[in-house]
């Protein structure tokens, strides 16, 4: 059994930022199931969106959230949020974050920060690192993490499920107390013990057959919490991100928000310019109105892309502002200065999720939820663009604070090792790929941008099947990387699902065309999913 203070299981900004501040207070142990830098993080373009200049306000931002939202943010977690952020900001800068610099001279000679513009922002406020401004802040923090004390990584470690008190049989109140985590070079399941574990493992975008998310994004956080009990919500609040690059050897890549925020506009193949119609903002609208309308001109014309055009600024004014988009795309043969991008939309961020308040506290004692991973009330029905990177920062120190204040003993008891049973080595891992395939189509045809009831419930029951085929097949066969993100996506698909099919209305990035409209009753109310009647054992989970 591996002791410590504090787990963290996820190593993006939220898990990050949570492990150096708790570091010079007890031992740290970070669980990341491919290398230390894989995380979401890593491949955010567009920014941080905070108060930077006396030309902006918190109450504009807060404003401009709460509109995004869709009248489901929790207002007061919002201005928290909003308030702490240019603080937390600063702090990465203090750590070495490099942000881009624009023209602009201040009085003491500095230049100051190029701020972007995204979509639903009133001022420009996110601060970036040209368009690759997730890499920049794993750098910061990745050479943070090798100066700091009592931190353990475990690098190509994945966890399986939490370990809860309740589970052990234990007296008293239930509580987390560690996590059963696969070792993916020796194929040992390892027991990790601690009185405060903190999951911030990211979204889900792999659920969905297309997204713009790395391969590492299956939910496992979601899945896990829910499996330990722990109340779920808003998981129907899928983003779609409006503009994934369209070509058939570019997986996954995402083409920033930012370059509307400087001007490229979305037209369709005949180069008519349709978002004008759709929202006063036109391209810059909020993010679920962009690929909502995309996606109806591509089902309306029979296209299969729209067109992303920057062609009218300055050719070295693109080349300089977003140099990684340029090079990419060149890779493609597409050069943005002189053609429009070919754009699709994908799933990209998770706005539900395990529910927390705003100091990452899950209703499990011991157990905390940062960033994507967790539904803290900020994002409503609709994230704001860049609020992301932000919540990842406010919520981290918040949950170090919180149990720095309350610290927890360690649990006086000896934790099982894991025990395969009569489990055997997998026989036809076929059916492992068949069924990954099968849940991200499923999601993709019946549960994405636009739903109904009927093919929300034609996907019920083909995910209630495959869960079934997937448990069973867990039972028998000892645990891989593969079957465990096979079990979590099909576990998250199923949580889409069940809250989609709980809100009577269409909100935000929920749209079922059977009640397009708002049903006010549910202006500020939860979906939320919670697990009853859970398989009890003390080694291997249901």
């Amino acid at each position: 059994m591996k002791e410590f203070d504090y787990i963290v299981i996820g190593s993006g900004i939220a898990g990050l930022t949570f492990a150096l501040k708790a570091a010079p207070h007890g031992r740290v142990a970070i669980i990341t199931k491919k290398h230390l830098a894989e995380a979401n993080t890593q491949y955010a373009q567009g920014g941080i969106a905070a108060v930077t200049k006396p030309t902006d306000s918190a109450d504009l931002h807060v404003a401009d959230t709460l509109r995004a939202g869709a009248g489901l943010c929790r207002e007061q977690v919002v201005q928290t949020i909003v308030e702490e952020g240019p603080a937390r900001v600063q702090e990465l800068i203090d750590l070495g974050m490099d942000f881009t610099r624009g023209e602009s001279i201040s009085a003491d000679g500095e230049r100051f920060y190029s701020l972007g513009k995204e979509g639903g922002h009133s001022k420009r406020r996110v601060l970036h690192a040209k368009d690759a401004t997730g890499r920049e802040i794993m750098r910061a923090l990745l050479a943070a993490l090798e100066r700091a004390p009592n931190v353990s990584v475990f690098e190509d470690h994945f966890a399986i499920d939490l370990i809860t008190s309740a589970k052990l049989g234990l007296s008293g109140e239930n509580r987390c107390v560690g996590t059963y985590v696969l070792d993916r070079n020796s194929g040992e399941v390892e027991t990790f013990c601690a009185p405060h574990v903190v999951l911030a493992t990211g979204g889900c975008g792999k659920v969905y057959l297309y997204t713009t998310n790395p391969d590492i994004a299956t939910g496992d956080g979601v899945a896990m919490a829910y499996r330990a009990g722990v109340p779920v919500a808003n998981m129907e609040f899928t983003q779609f991100h409006p503009t994934c690059l369209y070509h058939p050897k570019a997986k996954s890549y995402l083409v920033s928000e930012a370059l509307r925020g400087e001007g490229a506009v979305l037209k369709d193949l005949s180069g008519r310019e349709f978002m004008d119609a759709a929202h006063p903002m036109a391209s810059l609208a909020p993010r679920d109105i962009v690929a909502r309308t995309i996606d109806s001109e591509m089902k309306r014309t029979g296209a299969d892309h729209m067109l992303l055009d920057i062609t009218h600024k300055p050719a070295p004014f693109i080349i300089d502002r977003f140099p990684n988009i340029y090079r990419k795309c060149l890779e493609f043969g597409i050069d943005i200065t002189k053609q429009p991008i070919p754009v699709v939309p994908a799933a990209h961020y998770q706005c539900g999720g395990v529910q927390t308040d705003v100091d990452g506290r899950t209703e499990l004692p011991g157990l905390y939820a940062v960033g994507e991973v967790a539904n803290t009330g900020l994002h409503g029905a609709n994230r704001l663009a860049s609020n992301s990177l932000l919540e990842g920062l406010v919520c981290a120190h918040r949950a170090a604070q919180s149990v720095l204040a309350e610290p927890q003993p360690p649990a006086d008891v000896t934790l099982p090792s894991w025990h395969s049973g009569a489990a055997e080595d997998p026989d036809e891992l076929v059916v492992v790929s068949h069924n990954w395939d099968e849940i991200r189509r499923c999601m993709w045809d019946y549960v994405s941008i636009v739903r109904t009831r009927k093919r929300l419930l034609r996907a019920q029951s083909r995910i209630e099947n495959l869960l079934e085929e997937i448990r069973q097949y867990y039972w028998d066969f000892k645990v891989t990387a593969d079957l465990l993100e096979l079990r979590n996506i099909a576990q998250v698909a199923e949580l889409i699902i069940q809250c989609a099919l709980q809100r009577p209305e269409s909100r935000g990035l929920h749209y079922n065309l059977d009640s397009p409209g708002h049903d006010e009753a549910w202006g500020q109310r939860d979906t939320v999913a919670q697990r009853e009647g859970r398989r009890k054992s003390a080694v291997r989970n249901a």
